[in-house]
Parts: structure tokens; sequence; C-alpha cells
């Protein structure tokens, strides 16, 4: 993925051809293992790109403040629009108000695989970058919520 067009652009660029070979798997398999199959690439795609932002933090060491670090590429182009509401060593907690990623997919017509090809990313980035760092979500304006309530959680070494 390529820092100077910023995720947003690129995810446009991934969507565009997910689509189409969205509809070709569907018409072979059907809707809702074209669906699946998708979704898996997407999580494969995800981890491993955690575990490349991961050699990004600084000294090599993840922490959640290395995680934070990462969200000015998340919201460039005003891709997200967040209100963050609690940041320790620990936890860091936001809300997203805007998504242009849902919206994008949406003005595409395929906002019915927004999911597939955003939402379930979140989780599993976090696999790749640090195992220890947990998300929990449970909403999403790509759902139809008011908001995507992300509460992310850096547990300790066992």
């Amino acid at each position: 993925m390529s820092d100077d067009i910023g995720i947003l652009r690129q995810r446009t660029i991934e969507a565009a051809f997910a689509r189409e070979l969205h509809a070709e798997m569907a018409a072979e398999l059907g809707e809702e293992r074209a669906t699946a199959i998708l979704a898996r690439a997407v999580i494969r795609m995800a981890k491993a790109a955690g575990a490349e932002w991961a050699k990004k933090a600084p000294g090599g060491q993840t922490t959640i403040q290395s995680f934070v670090d990462t969200l000015p590429a998340w919201t460039k182009d005003d891709a997200l629009r967040i209100e963050v509401l609690k940041q320790t060593e620990t936890e860091f907690h936001f809300n997203v108000t805007r998504c242009r990623y849902s919206e994008t997919y949406k003005a595409m017509g395929i906002g019915h695989l927004g999911a597939a090809l955003s939402c379930n990313r979140d989780g599993t980035f976090c696999e790749g970058y640090d195992p220890r760092l947990k998300l929990t979500r449970t909403q999403t304006l790509m759902g139809g919520a008011t908001h995507c309530d992300f509460r992310y959680r850096l547990e300790q070494d066992a």
C-alpha cells in the first residue's frame, strides 16, 4: 500500500477490483460464498499489513502510542472523523463519527460488501501489529449505527 496516495484512495482502487471479482465469484458460487472468500482474503491482507506497520514502530516496540501514531494514515483525506474518548498506556478508545470508506463503498454500489472490505480488517490488523492488541467494537456506521465504537486494549504479557 502506498502512503503517497492515502489509504482511502488505495481502498477505493481495491474496491473497484473487488467489486468485479466478487460479481464473477457470486455468479459461479453464490453471493454468500463469494463474500466469504472475499472476506477471508481481506483478513489475510489486514494481518500482513499490521505486521508491516509494526516494523515501523520506534525501536521495533509496539505500544498503544505507536499504534495511535498510525492514525494519520487512516484519517488522511478526511477519511475518518474520530472523537477520542480515552488514551492510556494500555487503552485507546474512540468513536468514528464519519467514515468515508463506508460512503465510498455505498457510492460505488457495493455498500453490502463494506464490512468485508473494510470493517473486518480492524481486528485482524491488530493481530498482525501486536497479538496483545485487542479490539472491541459493537457497532459501525457501515452497519447503520450513528458511529463506530473502537475500543482498543493492549493486554499485558502473560
